[in-house]
């Protein structure tokens, strides 16, 4: 029987020190040819990716242009061009690899919006910066035009700081089931998905971006996926990280994550929301399993279970 798999990607598995469109489908091409042994294994594959450096180099774009004649698009539509195009790549990279492993498999990339809460305390208190840097002054005369926020970030300037809203439901999850039924591979929830809110008149897309991991687990939920993996840049999550006493994580329970977040033991903004949104895939549910590992190690992982994996 085959098992519901959903791979959130690093941002490693997309883009490289190359931030060209060449660059990136190159390095796409090679993330295919690890995903596509999940395939070959039998399972049924689902993926998501981060559009973090992809939507900042395309805000950059938007403001050197920005004009009345050609006017900068709201960062809702940004992230949903990088989804798109990220996507196009990623569902052109698995077609050719399945093809060159004989795999009868279509691939299909959804536009994905993500439905936030209005009331989320993020919005009251922003703290994602995008975009470039500011002197105070000129964040200060930014302020005076727009209702945006800027912030001073760690004594290189001012940024504008958008709202990392936690996901509350997958706006598309009729259609990303019905394509897995189908028995096709399925790229969605790109770059944490599209930040959209209810309102009187139907979906309204928000200035925010949602965390890729948050996202990831909310659509790996709301399919009933059997495992979860999160691809990041080493094969094991350690506890004491880079101290003489570094130790390996193989095989650990909610309740140990719980402990060890306590004591700080994860780095926020980096394996802290991989850690979280493992954590609340498998919690009070016996038969779900999550594995945080890098996409290099995915052969291991299949054939011997290598990774670190996180059970009830």
């Amino acid at each position: 029987m085959s098992r519901k798999v959903v791979v959130a990607l690093g941002g490693n598995a997309i883009l490289s020190d190359d931030p060209s469109a060449e660059a990136q489908k190159s390095a796409l091409e090679q993330t295919a040819k690890y995903l596509v042994q999940l395939i070959a294994n039998g399972d049924e594959l689902i993926i998501t990716h981060g559009n973090g450096p992809q939507v900042g180099n395309l805000l950059l774009q938007h403001i050197e242009s920005d004009s009345p004649e050609n006017p900068a698009f709201p960062l809702d539509s940004l992230v949903a061009m990088t989804e798109g195009s990220i996507g196009y790549w990623l569902q052109n990279a698995l077609q050719n690899e399945l093809e060159k492993n004989n795999i009868d498999k279509s691939v299909a990339s959804v536009v994905t919006q993500v439905v936030v809460d209005k009331e989320d305390d993020a919005f009251k208190d922003p703290s994602k910066p995008i975009g470039p840097f500011y002197t105070e002054e000129e964040a200060k005369a930014e302020m005076e035009k727009t209702d945006a926020t800027f912030k001073e970030d760690a004594g290189r300037g001012w940024r504008k700081v958008v709202a990392s809203p936690k996901p509350v439901r997958i706006n598309e999850i009729e259609s990303i089931k019905s394509l897995i039924e189908a028995g096709q591979v399925v790229v969605a929830a790109g770059g944490g998905g599209i930040p959209v809110v209810e309102t009187d008149n139907g979906l309204d897309g928000v200035e925010a971006v949602i965390d890729k991991d948050f996202a990831s687990q909310q659509l790996a939920h709301e399919i009933d996926a059997d495992l979860f993996i999160v691809l990041t840049g080493v094969d094991y999550v350690y506890i004491n990280y880079n101290k003489e006493n570094q130790e390996k994580l193989e095989e650990v329970r909610v309740s140990q994550l719980q402990d060890y977040i306590k004591e700080d033991q994860f780095a926020p903004g980096s394996m802290l929301p991989k850690i979280e949104a493992t954590i609340a895939f498998v919690d009070g549910h016996e038969n779900r399993k999550s594995v945080i590992t890098s996409l290099e190690n995915l052969e291991e992982l299949i054939r011997s279970g290598a990774g670190t994996t996180i059970k009830n």
